[in-house]
């Protein structure tokens, strides 16, 4: 909803109130101002001008010389718009001048005639084409007689306004209208509202004399109005009409469409005014579509209808699709002299069904659909029959034509200060809330502490105590609402432990400069086989997919990872590093019964340079032992990295020899390595490494608790050696039998080199290791460090037949 702001004060006393101000008080108010858009912003020295002579230009077919008095002096002025003519007032930039989107204004020459400022079309002004009358798209603007030469054209085009966008919420149907955010504002600052004229002359023939109306769906349109006015004469609205239409986002059309439209905006009730001659019987019948019928609409669209729909009609044929939009044969044209005007209440379901099917939002069918006040359509009738009697020449005949099914029954809801008080946790005495009521125009009776509230038909959104609750806040302003514990509350919040986990997870990969990523929980048959963590008895279909995309829930998270390593590359982004903390979906074999199972996993996928320093000309490629590092990280964070093992894989998806399966307690738990080749060409990516963990598996696992020891006081012996192995033998399994041979005295043992080449038997391979001994409580002798290390050599030639490399 658009609202300006000077219009807004046709209805409610808002002058010592800025823009900013009277948005901040709606804002504050529960409804919501989204933006405010100037509408002169960015214009300066733009007056009414009058053209006194226009002739061809001597060097250009499609220029005009014109010679135009601003008020202050005649200046001559080259104009191209082919509708420009002596006689005319149009708007003029004088030389240093500004428009919208930074344009200055300079005398300058074109085709050799000097020309002194630009005469402007309304898109110039910074009005949106699909908002300017269809004579003047194409050309310059031209004023009515009544506009003074000299002055601010601006002003005269109303555009010295700020226009308040409204983002409402779909229950505030009542303030799709002026007249319902005068209601709103006057509620907010305690004031009147003033209600627009709806006085005019009635002629002595009525109008039941001239049409007839049969509502035969009274459950679908309980209420059908019919005015009738004669000797209507078409031509354009007057300019204050045609600028607030232009505000609200309507392009003007004619004096009696822009009285609809104009009363549409200002009370929120559609009408639409028909031809009379043209609407072929002085007979009205609302009733449903029949099916397969047919109506041509005004925008030139034959549209077909089924019995779901509901029209207007003539008796024979439809005129209009009730409530969305008029029929093109019963429009009114330029000899239009009599017509029916047209206010009903639509039921909205039945609206709305007819705005979804064929494809038509307007501005009628989304106030039908949300709601409009049931009591208000008489009034609006009378307001347009008013413009139509001033700005249209019409002659209203006497009374109107309707049908009434309306119900009488009045909407009340009782409370009580006690239980409002204890649903916003305020302490309001019972006149604080009547004065609330007072200023929102409810109509309120009180029996002792009992209050029963008539709600306003305009305002459809109020149905409970709750509702009430709300006004009572809303009014009395949020920001004095006490702030209070909810009632029962005796423990502080807190994360669940995996919560905490997922959240230390998630700190430690961000931290190791991994992005987390969320993909879709959806895939494709083929991709749900790939890269299982272990084998699944079925998978799980859904039985509408969007796609075959789409179609199966996930049991891995790595193909859609990869796809977006894929996207990436293919928008030159070639290192990627990601993780996914998701789950997948584990169904049963055969036809699914009962509620998958649903597992917490975690993979990524890093490819690409790891690390790069300019400076020093380094670049590190991402490997798998950059993978191992990060996951050797997490499993220390989570307290499970002594009890893990990395054991060479067969994964048929993975690099044989840059891969392997990840065991926690001797259960398998994930896998890491890089993508096989063969698959990495399918999915047409460079050399990537992926890893995927069972959450719930590792998550589950004991851990000690997290101890803290002192600072060594007495020192450290280190003694490094080489073992000779065969090349079979896993590193991880000469460093256990090490850490089980070194006893208490060992505390640490690192691998730092490998080597397999010269100097080396064929199928041997070098581990060399530093290991460090350490007893806190006293310092070690040699002979006992001696001890200790021919134990660990022994045991090391016992068990994995390493020898000594000399």
């Amino acid at each position: 909803m658009l609202v300006s702001y000077q219009w807004l004060k046709d209805y409610v006393d808002i002058d010592d109130l800025t823009v900013e101000e009277t948005a901040e008080k709606l804002t504050r108010g529960g409804v919501e101002v989204d933006v405010l858009h100037p509408r002169s912003e960015g214009i300066e020295q733009v007056s009414v001008g009058y053209v006194e002579a226009c002739e061809q230009h001597p060097n250009a077919d499609k220029l005009n010389v014109c010679q135009v008095n601003t008020g202050e002096e005649t200046a001559q002025i080259i104009c191209g718009a082919p509708n420009v003519a002596a006689g005319q007032k149009v708007a003029v930039a004088k030389p240093g001048a500004a428009l919208p989107g930074g344009m200055k204004i300079k005398k300058t020459k074109l085709r050799g005639e000097p020309s002194e400022g630009m005469i402007c079309s309304l898109q110039e002004l910074g009005i949106e084409q699909k908002l300017v009358a269809k004579e003047f798209i194409d050309g310059i603007y031209v004023f009515p007689e009544s506009a003074e030469v000299g002055e601010d054209a601006v002003k005269e085009l109303g555009l010295r306004d700020t226009v308040l966008e409204l983002d409402l919420t779909p229950n505030r149907a009542d303030c799709l209208s002026m007249i319902g955010i005068a209601y709103e504002m006057a509620a907010l600052l305690d004031r009147e509202v003033h209600q627009p004229d709806c006085t005019f002359s009635v002629a002595e023939q009525s109008a039941a004399e001239a049409v007839s109306v049969q509502v035969d769906v009274p459950e679908d349109n309980p209420y059908y109005g019919a005015k009738i006015i004669q000797n209507i004469s078409i031509g354009p609205s007057p300019l204050w009409m045609q600028n607030r239409l232009t505000a609200a986002g309507i392009r003007p059309i004619n004096n009696v469409v822009d009285i609809t439209n104009y009363v549409l905006l200002e009370y929120g009730q559609p009408l639409h005014a028909f031809d009379l001659d043209r609407f072929g019987s002085n007979k009205v019948v609302v009733r449903r579509a029949n099916e397969e019928e047919t109506i041509t609409t005004l925008d030139g669209e034959i549209r077909t209808l089924s019995a779901e729909h509901m029209v207007i009609t003539n008796g024979k044929e439809p005129t209009a699709l009730a409530g969305v939009m008029g029929g093109a044969f019963s429009e009114v044209q330029e000899d239009t002299t009599t017509i029916l005007l047209e206010s009903a209440y639509f039921n909205s379901s039945r609206v709305r069904k007819a705005s979804k099917d064929m494809g038509l939002r307007s501005e009628s069918s989304t106030r039908f659909e949300k709601g409009i006040d049931a009591r208000r359509v008489e009034e609006a009738s009378a307001r347009a029959a008013y413009l139509l009697e001033r700005y249209a020449g019409g002659t209203v005949l006497e009374g109107t034509v309707e049908n009434d099914f309306r119900s009488d029954k009045k909407r009340v809801i009782e409370t009580e200060p006690e239980q409002l008080n204890k649903l916003l946790g305020m302490d309001l005495s019972q006149e604080d809330i009547l004065s609330i009521f007072r200023r929102l125009r409810f109509s309120v009776q009180t029996k002792g502490n009992r209050i029963s509230v008539e709600v306003p038909t305009r305002r459809p959104d109020l149905k409970i105590e709750e509702d009430l609750a709300e006004e009572v806040a809303r009014l009395y302003g949020y920001d004095y609402i006490p702030t209070t514990l909810p009632a029962g509350v005796t423990t502080p919040g807190s994360l669940s432990p995996e919560q905490k986990n997922r959240r230390k997870i998630r700190r430690y990969l961000e931290a190791s400069g991994l992005h987390e990523a969320i993909t879709y929980s959806l895939t494709s048959p083929e991709k749900a086989s790939r890269f299982l963590l272990k084998e699944v008895p079925g998978t799980v279909t859904v039985s509408m997919p969007m796609s075959e995309e789409r179609s199966t829930m996930r049991t891995s998270l790595i193909p859609h990872l990869l796809d977006t390593v894929q996207y990436n590359r293919n928008r030159q982004i070639n290192d990627s590093s990601m993780f996914e903390l998701g789950s997948v979906f584990i169904g049963e074999a055969g036809e699914l019964t009962q509620q998958p199972e649903e597992k917490k996993v975690l993979a990524a996928a890093v490819t690409g340079t790891w690390e790069i320093h300019l400076w020093q000309g380094e670049k590190k490629k991402t490997d798998f032992f950059v993978v191992k590092g990060i996951l050797e990280g997490l499993f220390d964070e989570l307290g499970v990295l002594d009890n893990i093992q990395f054991v060479p894989s067969s994964r048929k998806e993975l690099h044989p020899g840059r891969s392997a399966d990840i065991v926690l307690n001797g259960r398998s738990v994930g896998f890491t390595g890089q993508v096989h080749p063969s698959v990495e060409k399918e999915w047409d990516i460079k050399e990537t490494y992926i890893f995927q963990l069972d959450l719930d598996a590792i998550l589950a696992a004991e851990t000690e608790e997290l101890s803290y020891a002192v600072l060594p006081r007495y020192p450290s012996i280190s003694r490094d050696i080489a073992l000779v192995v065969d090349q079979n033998v896993p590193a991880g399994d000469v460093q256990r039998v090490i850490e089980e041979a070194g006893g208490p005295l060992l505390k640490q043992v690192t691998l730092f080199d490998v080597y397999e080449g010269e100097n080396l038997e064929a199928g041997k391979k070098s581990l060399a290791f530093s290991l460090v001994y350490l007893d806190p409580e006293r310092t070690l002798t040699d002979e006992e460090v001696t001890k200790t290390h021919d134990q660990v050599l022994s045991q090391l030639t016992e068990k994995v037949q390493a020898v000594l490399r000399q």
